[in-house]
């Protein structure tokens, strides 16, 4: 690896080496990396004095932006364990991953898209109920969470705002955080990532600092990323694409991140010609929309050189128009989930149009892949199955749940994705399907267990089954089949806009088919082709 063991060395070793780079270009806001390695050692103190140990979980349930950036590796940097919540959950789903990641802090933003994140957090986990833990900190149904920091100028009494925060960190010597840090090694955790599994409720996957390094400097060597880049960073900071391929690789290299909040195609048209953006990843339908919107020829888009894209089909169509049409040079896909760092395969630079379409790439140097069959018996070549990985990237574990973890990690170290592709004869992957019934929203991973789970709580619904439909916007998105309760008069606009108000935006069906009842096996679960089936006829 480069001069660097550890997320803190890095971030110290960039504001050395890119000292003065733009690092952070956020509207007004203009932050060099030697001013960035200043606010984080600043953040990194507050933690500190506010109590933090080595190994703490502490949570950011935050949009993407610079105070997302210094919050997140201040905490790692003080020898914290990074967890990121995902922006689009509701209070209930952030309450869970807080509780059962036993987080002590939480970095949150204030007000996002109409949304006071610290209410139905208030909401979720502010009452206490009777028999509760003595409740020490200002949510009493989460007791672990001893500080709630909000990340702007104004916070309810019991939480602390971002300014009072860092204030506190002023009596800390720079030494006693270099001390912090240096208990660190390659090995220790450096964040939990939430993802969910086939039973529904997110898991928790552990990735070390080493594996977190490693597979990011092969991602920015494969993509060719520089110190000139101009980096806009659209995926999101709770996700590994966002964090790890986007600050982390812009850490390592010097390029310059432009965080944007929310994918709007207006602003990062207008993000790109301003900024002079060269750099954007993210999935194949933001890509598609910047090339159908009507104003594209009147936005200065020449600087755009690399792409790099996955999480679904990539049109063969859609390399070649971004190619052709916006002159970007480098178009690469990859495939990769949180549980093995996020990354497994990439194409490299100088593959066919027809490869980069129609695959993911090859293993990443360090990785094995190989397909089984139901039983784990390797597949041939050209045949469809599950696909296993083994390497250096495989998470530690899903936290807290040793059977959970047993269940996708053999004993030898196979990693079992759940997906089904197949391997060619140059060792390119191409996903065709996935075991655990997911699909992909507009980028974002759907669980149908966890949309069913969600659903049930609804007091009219007595069963409930999803599926993944076509969606000539988002890819796909949810259908639910649903059985009443005897006597109810739901509606399907009735259940659509409760479901709005309890789950993220991308697991709330689209549409809703009530039926008697569902199509079961012997076994007693509910057969889901049959319900595809039903759905081709409509």
């Amino acid at each position: 690896m480069g001069e660097w063991n550890t997320i803190p060395e890095l971030v110290r070793w960039s504001a050395g080496r890119y000292a003065d780079t733009e690092a952070v270009a956020e509207g007004r806001t203009r932050v060099t990396y030697a001013e960035l390695g200043a606010r984080v050692e600043r953040a990194a103190a507050a933690c500190l004095a506010s109590g933090l140990e080595t190994g703490d979980r502490v949570a950011v349930w935050a949009p993407n932006s610079l105070d997302w950036i210094v919050s997140a590796l201040g905490a790692v940097t003080a020898g914290a364990v990074l967890v990121p919540l995902n922006t689009r959950f509701k209070g209930a789903e952030a309450a869970d991953v807080l509780r059962r990641s036993g987080a002590r802090l939480l970095f949150v933003t204030g007000t996002f898209l109409g949304t006071s994140y610290v209410a139905g957090l208030r909401r979720a986990a502010g009452e206490a109920e009777s028999g509760s833990p003595d409740g020490r900190g200002p949510l009493p149904r989460l007791p672990d969470l001893e500080q709630v920091v909000v990340l702007s100028e104004d916070a309810p009494p019991d939480f602390r705002t971002w300014k009072d925060f860092l204030a506190g960190g002023e009596g800390v010597a720079e030494a006693e955080v270099r001390d912090r840090s240096a208990e660190l090694e390659g090995r220790s955790v450096s964040d939990i990532i939430y993802t969910s599994g086939t039973t529904g409720r997110p898991k928790g996957a552990v990735i070390t600092h080493e594996q977190t390094l490693r597979a990011y400097e092969i991602w920015s060597d494969l993509a060719g990323l520089r110190p000139t880049d101009r980096y806009l960073i659209v995926n999101p900071f709770f996700h590994t694409f966002g964090y790890k391929a986007g600050v982390i690789a812009c850490l390592m290299r010097g390029a310059t991140m432009i965080p944007q909040p929310v994918f709007n195609v207006d602003t990062a048209l207008a993000n790109i010609a301003a900024e002079r953006v060269s750099v954007l990843p993210g999935p194949p339908t933001l890509h598609q929309s910047l090339l159908d919107h009507p104003s594209r020829d009147t936005h200065d888009l020449s600087a755009l050189r690399l792409v790099v894209t996955g999480a679904a089909v990539v049109p063969l169509r859609l390399v070649e128009r971004l190619r052709g049409e916006l002159g970007v040079d480098t178009v690469l896909t990859a495939y990769g989930l949180s549980e093995a760092s996020g990354i497994v395969t990439m194409c490299r630079r100088g593959d066919a149009p027809t490869v980069i379409a129609s695959t993911s790439g090859r293993a990443i140097p360090g990785t094995e892949v190989r397909l089984a069959d139901a039983s784990g018996t390797p597949v041939p070549t050209g045949t469809p199955g599950e696909v296993l990985v083994r390497g250096f990237n495989v998470m530690r574990g899903y936290y807290d749940d040793a059977e959970a973890t047993s269940e996708v990690i053999s004993p030898d170290g196979w990693l079992s994705t759940g997906d089904v592709g197949v391997l060619d004869e140059a060792g390119d992957l191409r996903i065709t399907d996935r075991i655990k019934d997911m699909f992909i929203v507009g980028g974002f991973n759907a669980y149908p267990a966890e949309i069913e789970q969600l659903l049930g709580v609804h007091p009219d619904v007595a069963d409930a089954a999803v599926i993944g439909v076509p969606d000539p916007r988002l890819g796909e998105v949810a259908k639910a089949f649903v059985v009443r309760r005897p006597g109810a008069t739901l509606t399907s606009d009735d259940l659509i806009a409760w479901s709005r108000r309890e789950m993220a935006n991308y697991k709330v069906p689209r549409s809703v088919e009530f039926v008697g009842e569902l199509p079961r096996n012997a076994s007693g679960k509910v057969v889901k082709g049959v319900l595809r089936g039903r759905e081709r006829l409509h």
